[in-house]
């Protein structure tokens, strides 16, 4: 299939993306079931509390079984008491929900082909900003119409994680302080980033390098 290519230097141009990608019929429960696995996975699971058990000291009984006029007790460190553990204590658990790598693309595919029909998806040639500032990144996504936005690109990055070439560190820069617009590369892009913002800018480098992880 094709769709429009934004460009302020030819606009109605075409770009021609697979159908198998972009042009998948909606799942809303397997979308569902990946979206809110990728969401599990990013909790940390690392609450945990002191149960009686872990607290420190209790370890003689506080006063004699009978005779003293109080209710019998044990330990100094029940959850009765002050300073004592707590019943059920929350301790450390995995949340994350297996998600095999067929349906994982599935659902990238749907959402991507959803962005489409309905016209929440902008592709354009490139996009970059002249300086790091963030007045030419406002109005530069002011020419597009774009306000809550995600933009996909392909980053290039060395070993340490750094970017390499200049234009996408101008870019980095100039978006960081748009609450509303977020960068991410094309290796990285989620479900969940996806679906979140109001619109979605795809470069067509993005845009190559996502079909050849989805198309298969």
């Amino acid at each position: 299939m094709e769709l429009k290519l934004m460009s302020s230097a030819k606009r109605g141009a075409k770009f021609e993306v697979s159908d198998h990608v972009f042009a998948r019929e909606f799942n809303e429960g397997l979308v569902h079931q990946v979206v809110t696995s990728y969401m599990a996975g990013g909790r940390s699971g690392s609450k945990r509390q002191k149960n009686r058990s872990d607290v420190r000291g209790g370890g003689i009984k506080p006063f004699r079984q009978k005779g003293s006029g109080r209710a019998r007790a044990g330990t100094i460190r029940s959850p009765l008491w002050r300073g004592g553990g707590v019943t059920f204590a929350a301790r450390p658990q995995d949340h994350s929900k297996k998600v095999n790598k067929k349906m994982y693309r599935a659902a990238m595919q749907c959402i991507l082909s959803e962005l489409v029909r309905q016209e929440r998806l902008v592709l354009v040639k490139t996009f970059e900003v002249e300086q790091p500032k963030t007045r030419l990144m406002q109005e530069k996504l002011d020419s597009y119409g774009l306000e809550n936005v995600l933009i996909v690109t392909v980053l290039e990055e060395d070993d340490s994680g750094n970017l390499v070439n200049e234009a996408d560190r101008n870019l980095c820069l100039a978006a960081r302080n748009l609450h509303r617009v977020e960068i991410i590369d094309a290796d990285e892009v989620d479900p969940v980033s996806l679906v979140k913002y109001e619109k979605v800018v795809m470069t067509e480098a993005a845009v190559k390098r996502i079909q050849e992880k989805l198309g298969n």
